[in-house]
Protein backbone atom coordinates (compact mmCIF):
# COMPACT_ATOMS: atom_id res chain seq x y z
CA UNK A 1 0.00 0.00 0.00
CA UNK A 2 0.94 3.61 -0.75
CA UNK A 3 1.25 6.06 2.19
CA UNK A 4 1.24 9.75 1.03
CA UNK A 5 0.25 13.14 2.29
CA UNK A 6 -1.16 15.83 0.87
CA UNK A 7 0.37 19.58 1.38
CA UNK A 8 -2.47 21.99 1.27
CA UNK A 9 -0.61 25.23 2.18
CA UNK A 10 2.53 26.35 3.60
CA UNK A 11 4.09 28.97 5.78
CA UNK A 12 7.74 29.98 6.13
CA UNK A 13 8.73 30.70 9.92
CA UNK A 14 12.28 31.24 10.35
CA UNK A 15 15.41 32.11 7.46
CA UNK A 16 18.85 31.39 8.31
CA UNK A 17 22.15 31.06 7.04
CA UNK A 18 22.10 27.52 7.08
CA UNK A 19 18.63 26.23 7.25
CA UNK A 20 14.78 27.60 7.01
CA UNK A 21 11.76 26.25 9.01
CA UNK A 22 8.52 26.12 7.61
CA UNK A 23 5.07 24.94 8.55
CA UNK A 24 3.19 23.04 6.26
CA UNK A 25 -0.81 22.38 6.54
CA UNK A 26 -1.63 18.69 5.50
CA UNK A 27 -4.43 16.04 4.53
CA UNK A 28 -3.43 12.99 5.74
CA UNK A 29 -5.10 9.22 4.17
CA UNK A 30 -7.80 9.42 6.49
CA UNK A 31 -9.01 12.54 5.75
CA UNK A 32 -7.73 14.25 8.47
CA UNK A 33 -5.89 17.54 8.09
CA UNK A 34 -2.90 18.52 10.33
CA UNK A 35 0.14 20.35 10.05
CA UNK A 36 4.28 19.51 9.62
CA UNK A 37 7.02 21.69 10.69
CA UNK A 38 9.81 21.14 7.70
CA UNK A 39 13.22 21.98 8.02
CA UNK A 40 14.66 22.53 4.50
CA UNK A 41 18.35 22.29 4.18
CA UNK A 42 19.96 22.16 0.86
CA UNK A 43 22.14 18.55 1.58
CA UNK A 44 25.82 17.81 2.63
CA UNK A 45 28.29 15.06 2.05
CA UNK A 46 30.68 12.62 4.22
CA UNK A 47 33.47 11.56 2.74
CA UNK A 48 35.37 7.96 4.03
CA UNK A 49 38.69 8.89 3.12
CA UNK A 50 40.81 5.44 3.12
CA UNK A 51 44.55 5.42 3.05
CA UNK A 52 46.68 3.31 1.92
CA UNK A 53 47.36 1.70 5.25
CA UNK A 54 43.88 1.15 5.67
CA UNK A 55 43.28 3.90 7.80
CA UNK A 56 40.30 6.46 7.51
CA UNK A 57 41.52 10.36 8.25
CA UNK A 58 38.94 11.16 10.84
CA UNK A 59 37.91 15.11 12.19
CA UNK A 60 37.54 15.51 15.72
CA UNK A 61 35.40 18.78 16.82
CA UNK A 62 33.08 20.46 19.00
CA UNK A 63 29.82 20.32 18.28
CA UNK A 64 27.32 23.31 19.73
CA UNK A 65 24.05 21.56 19.28
CA UNK A 66 25.14 18.34 21.20
CA UNK A 67 27.44 20.55 23.26
CA UNK A 68 30.41 17.70 23.04
CA UNK A 69 33.12 17.22 21.00
CA UNK A 70 32.30 14.73 18.41
CA UNK A 71 34.57 12.21 15.95
CA UNK A 72 33.63 11.82 12.29
CA UNK A 73 34.62 11.93 8.78
CA UNK A 74 35.11 14.70 7.29
CA UNK A 75 31.81 16.72 5.74
CA UNK A 76 30.51 19.57 4.97
CA UNK A 77 27.35 21.67 3.48
CA UNK A 78 26.65 21.44 0.56
CA UNK A 79 25.44 24.75 -1.20
CA UNK A 80 21.98 24.47 -3.31
CA UNK A 81 22.44 23.02 -6.65
CA UNK A 82 25.89 21.97 -6.12
CA UNK A 83 26.92 18.67 -7.11
CA UNK A 84 27.81 16.87 -4.27
CA UNK A 85 30.87 15.03 -5.56
CA UNK A 86 32.36 18.57 -6.03
CA UNK A 87 31.23 19.62 -2.92
CA UNK A 88 33.05 16.67 -1.46
CA UNK A 89 35.94 17.07 -2.95
CA UNK A 90 36.21 20.62 -1.78
CA UNK A 91 35.48 19.32 2.31
CA UNK A 92 37.77 16.94 1.80
CA UNK A 93 41.03 19.38 0.90
CA UNK A 94 39.41 21.83 3.49
CA UNK A 95 39.49 19.57 6.27
CA UNK A 96 41.99 17.23 5.86
CA UNK A 97 44.50 18.84 3.08
CA UNK A 98 44.32 15.86 1.00
CA UNK A 99 42.74 15.02 -2.22
CA UNK A 100 41.70 11.81 -3.66
CA UNK A 101 42.21 10.42 -7.07
CA UNK A 102 39.70 8.09 -6.81
CA UNK A 103 35.98 8.30 -5.57
CA UNK A 104 33.57 6.17 -5.10
CA UNK A 105 29.45 6.66 -4.17
CA UNK A 106 28.54 5.11 -0.80
CA UNK A 107 25.24 6.08 -1.61
CA UNK A 108 22.84 8.72 0.33
CA UNK A 109 20.89 9.00 3.64
CA UNK A 110 18.21 11.14 5.06
CA UNK A 111 19.49 11.44 8.89
CA UNK A 112 15.68 12.91 10.33
CA UNK A 113 13.31 12.13 7.73
CA UNK A 114 10.62 13.03 10.27
CA UNK A 115 11.53 16.62 10.47
CA UNK A 116 14.18 17.62 8.02
CA UNK A 117 15.17 17.57 4.46
CA UNK A 118 18.77 17.13 4.75
CA UNK A 119 20.23 14.40 2.72
CA UNK A 120 23.85 13.59 3.06
CA UNK A 121 25.81 11.98 0.35
CA UNK A 122 28.58 9.77 1.19
CA UNK A 123 31.63 8.62 -0.79
CA UNK A 124 34.80 6.75 -0.50
CA UNK A 125 38.14 8.30 -1.45
CA UNK A 126 40.85 6.59 -2.06
CA UNK A 127 44.59 7.11 -3.76
CA UNK A 128 45.49 10.12 -1.14
CA UNK A 129 47.42 12.74 -1.73
CA UNK A 130 48.51 15.45 0.57
CA UNK A 131 47.97 19.18 0.00
CA UNK A 132 47.40 21.32 2.21
CA UNK A 133 44.58 22.42 4.68
CA UNK A 134 42.35 25.25 4.83
CA UNK A 135 39.47 25.41 7.35
CA UNK A 136 36.89 27.91 7.03
CA UNK A 137 36.95 30.51 9.64
CA UNK A 138 35.42 29.77 12.67
CA UNK A 139 36.24 25.62 11.95
CA UNK A 140 38.20 24.81 14.22
CA UNK A 141 39.27 20.71 13.97
CA UNK A 142 41.82 18.34 14.66
CA UNK A 143 42.88 15.09 12.19
CA UNK A 144 43.47 11.73 13.11
CA UNK A 145 44.01 8.51 11.08
CA UNK A 146 42.41 5.42 12.34
CA UNK A 147 42.15 2.07 11.14
CA UNK A 148 38.86 0.97 9.80
CA UNK A 149 38.75 -2.14 11.80
CA UNK A 150 39.12 -0.10 14.89
CA UNK A 151 36.70 2.54 13.92
CA UNK A 152 33.83 -0.64 13.74
CA UNK A 153 34.49 -1.23 17.49
CA UNK A 154 34.31 2.34 18.54
CA UNK A 155 30.80 2.48 16.47
CA UNK A 156 30.30 -1.17 17.46
CA UNK A 157 30.73 -0.21 21.27
CA UNK A 158 28.79 3.67 21.13
CA UNK A 159 31.95 5.43 21.36
CA UNK A 160 30.82 7.24 17.60
CA UNK A 161 27.87 8.81 17.73
CA UNK A 162 27.00 10.92 14.71
CA UNK A 163 25.31 8.97 12.13
CA UNK A 164 26.77 9.48 9.07
CA UNK A 165 29.98 8.40 10.07
CA UNK A 166 28.24 5.12 11.31
CA UNK A 167 26.66 4.39 8.48
CA UNK A 168 29.80 4.95 6.17
CA UNK A 169 32.37 2.99 8.83
CA UNK A 170 30.23 -0.13 8.79
CA UNK A 171 28.95 0.35 4.98
CA UNK A 172 32.61 0.70 4.26
CA UNK A 173 33.55 -2.40 6.37
CA UNK A 174 30.98 -4.43 4.91
CA UNK A 175 32.02 -3.66 1.37
CA UNK A 176 35.57 -4.15 1.79
CA UNK A 177 34.59 -7.74 3.51
CA UNK A 178 32.42 -8.46 0.56
CA UNK A 179 35.37 -8.79 -1.79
Amino acid sequence: MEHEEKKLSSKMIYQGRVVTLRTDMVELENGQITSREVIEHPGGVGIAALDRDGCLLMVRQFRYPTDTQLLEIPAGKLEYGEDPLTAGRRELEEETGHIAARWTSLGQLWPTPAYDMEMIHLFLAEDLTPTRQHLDPGEFLTVERIPLQRLVKLVLDGKVRDAKTQIAVLKLAMARRGR
